[in-house]
This record gives structure tokens, C-alpha cells and sequence, in this order.
């Protein structure tokens, strides 16, 4: 369409991306699955764990990623925070296990893919030549995602996807879940595309501060649209974690300080 420049890529450079589209296919569809299984705000709150997900790949997987010691400090405020939330006042841990279960998952994946991703976007957008600038990135790894999607979608699904068809249409009429259906995508799309546009823009402490803001955004809204009950624990829980998920952040991505020179 001339809107951008076509990606120059080599087969070598999609198949280097192939774990990219894979991870983030697992990513997304853990996430779509926990807020199905369960409230929005607690698979949200949940997701806030993403961070301690990708402490342990950065020691597990190598190359070996070693954070600054502030940043495992705040760790303990996420695990805390979440455990906290899934506290009920009365009740005592009430959890809803599959949406935990998908919501971790999607932690797992996307740490993988921030992981097993980083080095390889890193050297596509730093060649000139591949055109491939922050939104080329995300439509080649989308793309790739996509095409992991369909074949899970008609084994997972598709004996009964007719018949969750018929009933929504007869509901809502086919319109209304075109429509849905579309726009959902398309602002998903255009979302996670401006996101990646404007991260690469702004500086790291900007990134982690609206990164944050965020996650409270969702959490607070999807509680008043979909009618969620927030406890007192959940409140001070997602605090909590969110919080140390900002200080995580802002820890992990700290410059050592230079070191001075000895005469």
C-alpha cells in the first residue's frame, strides 16, 4: 500500500523469528483464556507476575542475564501482592485454578519470547537493509502468531465451533459478532502496534511508569464494566504487586554506576 516499507527478509531471518510468532501465539492465547475463565481483574493482577517469570528464564535460559540485586528484591513484593489478592477475606485462598493455570502460562510464554526474541529484533532493526522498523517487527511476528493460532484453534475447537457460532449469531445476530470480532482485532492490532512504536521512542523509567499505569487502567476498569467485586485484599494485593512490578522494572533496567578511576 506505500504506507511503509516492505520487509526485506531472508528465509534465515524468518525462520530466526518463528519462536518470536510461537511464544507470542501462547502468550495471547493464555491471556484470552484466563480472562474466560475468570474474572478479568484477576487474570490482570495474576499477569502482574509476568516479572518473576522472566527472572527465572534470564538465569535459566542462556545466554545468563543477571539483574541487579534490587531488582530480585522486588520480586518479593509481586509473588506477595498476588498471593495477598487471592486471599478472601472469611473464605482464605480462593483461587480460581484455571485462570491462574492460563494466566501463568502466558507469563512463561512471554518471557520466552522477550528471551528467546530479544537478540534477534535487536539485529533486524539494527540492519537497515531487513526495513524492518518497530511496527514491521510486530506485523512479521503477528503474522507468524497468527499462523500458529489456526491449526491450535480447529484442534481445540473445531468440532464445537459451529455450534458456539450458531449460538452467539442467534443471541446477538452476525452482525454484532463481525463486528466484534473485528474490532477487537483491529485494536488489538493497533494497540500493540503503537506500543511498540513508542516504547522504542521514550526511555526506559517513561516505559515502565505507563507500562504500570496500564495495568491499573485495565484492572480498575474491567472491574467496574464487568461488574467484578474488588475485596479489600484484592485492592491492597494488586497494589502491591503492581507496584513491585514498577520497581522491577525501574531496578532491571538501571545502569551500573560508572565506575571511578583510581589515580
Amino acid at each position: 500500500t506505500g504506507l511503509r516499507k516492505t520487509p526485506n527478509l531472508t528465509a534465515a531471518d524468518i525462520t530466526a523469528c518463528i519462536p518470536i510468532g510461537l511464544f507470542a501465539c501462547v502468550a495471547h492465547a493464555g491471556s484470552v483464556l484466563a480472562m474466560g475463565m475468570g474474572a478479568v481483574s484477576f487474570a490482570q493482577i495474576v499477569k502482574a507476575c509476568e516479572p518473576v517469570f522472566a527472572a527465572v528464564v534470564g538465569l535459566v535460559v542462556p545466554p545468563m542475564d543477571v539483574k541487579p540485586m534490587l531488582a530480585y528484591v522486588m520480586l518479593i513484593p509481586i509473588i506477595g501482592g498476588v498471593g495477598l489478592a487471592c486471599v478472601k477475606e472469611g473464605k482464605g485462598v480462593d483461587i480460581n485454578v484455571g485462570a491462574f493455570a492460563y494466566a501463568s502460562l502466558a507469563n512463561l510464554a512471554a518471557a520466552l519470547k522477550g528471551k528467546l526474541g530479544g537478540s534477534v529484533t535487536k539485529a533486524l532493526k539494527g540492519d537497515k537493509t531487513k526495513n524492518m522498523d518497530s511496527a514491521n517487527v510486530y506485523a512479521v511476528m503477528n503474522i507468524i502468531s497468527f499462523l500458529f493460532t489456526v491449526p491450535m484453534v480447529v484442534i481445540a475447537e473445531g468440532s464445537t465451533l459451529r455450534e458456539e457460532w450458531d449460538h452467539a449469531v442467534e443471541e446477538y445476530g452476525a452482525n454484532a459478532v463481525i463486528t466484534n470480532i473485528a474490532l477487537s482485532g483491529f485494536f488489538f492490532y493497533i494497540y500493540n502496534e503503537f506500543a511498540f512504536a513508542f516504547t522504542a521512542q521514550v526511555g526506559a523509567v517513561t516505559s515502565s511508569v505507563l507500562n504500570t499505569a496500564k495495568r491499573v487502567i485495565i484492572i480498575v476498569i474491567s472491574s467496574i464494566i464487568f461488574n467484578e467485586p474488588m475485596t479489600k485484599n484484592t485492592v491492597v494485593g494488586s497494589a502491591v504487586a503492581i507496584s513491585g512490578t514498577f520497581g522491577y522494572s525501574l531496578a532491571s533496567k538501571a545502569k551500573p554506576a560508572a565506575k571511578k578511576k583510581t589515580s
